[in-house]
C-alpha cells in the first residue's frame, strides 16, 4: 500500500510540473499595420528584440504578426508597445505620429 501511495505521488507530482512548462508559451497573433519587406523586416526584429519572445512573423498582405512567446517573461501588450514605438500600429495600439512620419515613404502606410 505504501508502495502504490509512494507511486500516486510521484506521477502526480510529474503531471504537474509537465502542465506549467507547457503553459508558460503562448501563440498569439495580431494585426500590425504595414506595407513592405522593410516593414516586414522593422515589425519582426522589434517583436523578437523583446525578452520571451521566441518566434515572430508577419505576413505581408494580411498584416497578421504570429507570436510564440513565454507569458512569464513578456506580456501580449508590451510587445504590442515595443512594435508601436518602432511606428507601426497594432491592433490595440498607435504609433506615435512623430515615429511614423521617420519611416520610409514606402512603409507609410493609411492610417
Amino acid at each position: 500500500m505504501k508502495n502504490i501511495t509512494i507511486l500516486l505521488f510521484c506521477f502526480l507530482t510529474i503531471s504537474c510540473f509537465s502542465q506549467e512548462k507547457k503553459s508558460k508559451s503562448q501563440n498569439a497573433t495580431i494585426v500590425v499595420s504595414g506595407n513592405c519587406e522593410h516593414c516586414q523586416m522593422r515589425i519582426t526584429k522589434t517583436a523578437l528584440s523583446q525578452k520571451g519572445v521566441k518566434y515572430a512573423s508577419w505576413d505581408i498582405p494580411s498584416n497578421q504578426l504570429s507570436l510564440i512567446y513565454n507569458a512569464r517573461k513578456v506580456d501580449l501588450i508590451d510587445i504590442q508597445k515595443a512594435i508601436a514605438k518602432s511606428g507601426h500600429d497594432t491592433g490595440k495600439l498607435k504609433a506615435p505620429d512623430t515615429i511614423y512620419e521617420q519611416l520610409p515613404g514606402c512603409c507609410r502606410y493609411e492610417r
